[in-house]
């Protein structure tokens, strides 16, 4: 029998991505081959989002649009976080659908799909049940960075998040564990990891270890003694796990990115308690200054949520106010979105869409114009960038500033995909940079 063909779409964040690229070696390891065209598979899976309304619809309608693209026979399986948290409202509602996965079920996807298509008998390779997250294999990197999922999970109360729902409590893995993925991506020509949790600076507060528990500053030492890795990010930090250690392992640790994404979320201290979350305008003004002094050429970003219930326009303006006086090099701005089953849906005193939307529109545009301010600053400067990509015959690249798929980039005047250059900053236009290679950079 020729081995079953599948395609996998991943939506969301990085940490789903991640999940995707483990169960295509689990795949891999039952024989199954993946094509790029859904019209060719035997089984069409999705990976889907479910982090709020908007993303939900997202994974719906892609769902349906690749069961129309699917051949007669073809079966079609949702994964993911909506499946996780709406599987039985997806099979209700979506007929089409043959088999909902949530994520503390990807240790049965294999046998499901050998049932589907008759491929080995599901009795002779029997598999026990597999917590994806500890998997450390993972497919040839097609770019020279990679996301690297250190826990999942998150203990925090925030009222307005679903992500407990979903993923449960935080569950750190085994730093022995990290470092061998690590150590096997860069093994198959990455050179940048991109760490990722829902709440990466609690990293291993969970763990049982003696005769103490390991931190993120554990890891990132770990990790730094991996040949051949130049550079670690870390993303989504949470402001009150941001420990002094940690600022000056980011701020002196040469493989560690300078570069600091903070999870805000507002400014007003009224509106923070309401999220279930500490700080405030002033602990934060704090902790970026603190920060700086550390390391003056650090990178912030931080992410807001605008239209949380209750949210006046004093709120706003002191919301526009701590923008404008923090600076941050990159900044995104959401609309709060109410979620089934989180405190902060059950609040009234919700605000007026087109109110929402008018505010958003406004911070963006001092964001964008704060991002371009901080941009023009760095032209004259020297930094090592990695190139990502060539696009349209222009090597694109990122310096330890500008995170993939989320900041800018620098336009590089040459260049080829995984190289490191040292590259002079010589223009800039909104939050991209032009970029002169002035040399090369010496192996770590």
């Amino acid at each position: 029998m020729t081995a079953p063909t599948y395609f996998l779409s991943t939506l969301g964040c990085a940490k789903n991505q991640v999940d995707s690229e483990k169960v295509e070696v689990m795949l891999a390891e039952a024989g199954y081959a993946a094509t790029d065209d859904a019209s060719d598979a035997d089984i069409v899976m999705v990976n889907t989002c479910a982090f709020i309304e908007d993303a939900r619809r997202e994974s719906v309608e892609t769902i349906l649009e690749l069961d129309g693209q699917k051949r007669s026979d073809a079966r079609t399986v949702v994964l993911g976080c909506m499946a996780q948290r709406f599987g039985v409202e997806v099979e209700n509602a979506l007929p089409e659908v043959d088999a909902v996965l949530g994520l503390d079920r990807y240790g049965e996807l294999v046998g499901t799909l050998d049932r589907m298509t008759s491929w080995h008998p599901v009795e002779v390779r029997r598999r026990p049940t597999m917590d994806i997250l500890h998997v450390v294999d993972r497919p040839a990197s097609s770019t020279p960075f990679a996301y690297v999922k250190v826990a999942e999970g998150c203990d925090k109360p925030c009222t307005f998040c679903a992500i407990p729902l979903i993923r449960g409590k935080q569950r750190s893995r085994r730093p022995i564990e990290i470092r061998t993925e690590v150590e096997r991506l860069v093994g198959g020509g990455v050179s940048e990891v991109v760490l990722v949790a829902q709440d990466l600076a609690a990293f291993g507060r969970d763990l049982d270890d003696a005769p103490r528990k390991p931190t993120i500053v554990d890891l990132l030492e770990s990790l730094s003694e991996v040949d051949g890795l130049k550079r670690m990010r870390l993303l989504y930090l949470y402001p009150r796990e941001i420990r002094p250690e940690l600022i000056a392992e980011m701020a002196d640790n040469p493989k560690v990115a300078s570069y600091f994404d903070l999870s805000l979320q507002h400014s007003s201290t009224r509106l923070l308690r309401g999220m279930k979350r500490p700080g405030g305008r002033d602990k934060y003004l704090e902790l970026t200054g603190i920060i700086r002094a550390a390391a003056p050429e650090a990178a912030l970003r931080s992410s807001f949520i605008v239209g949380f219930p209750g949210e006046t326009e004093e709120d706003f303006e002191e919301l526009v106010s701590f923008v404008d006086e923090v600076r941050l090099d990159w900044g995104g701005f959401f609309p709060y979105s109410a979620e089934e089953g989180t405190p902060a849906a059950e609040l009234e005193d919700m605000v007026p869409r087109d109110v929402v939307n008018e505010r958003l529109r406004h911070l963006t545009a001092l964001q964008e114009q704060i991002t371009e301010g901080n941009n023009l600053d760095t032209v004259g400067m020297i930094r090592d960038v990695l190139v990502d990509r060539v696009e349209d015959g222009i090597a694109v690249g990122r310096s330890y500033r500008e995170a993939p798929d989320i900041d800018g980039l620098i336009r590089l005047d040459r260049g080829v995909p995984r190289e490191w250059v040292r590259t002079e900053i010589v223009d800039v236009y909104g939050p991209d940079l032009e970029g002169r290679v002035v040399g090369g950079v010496a192996p770590s």
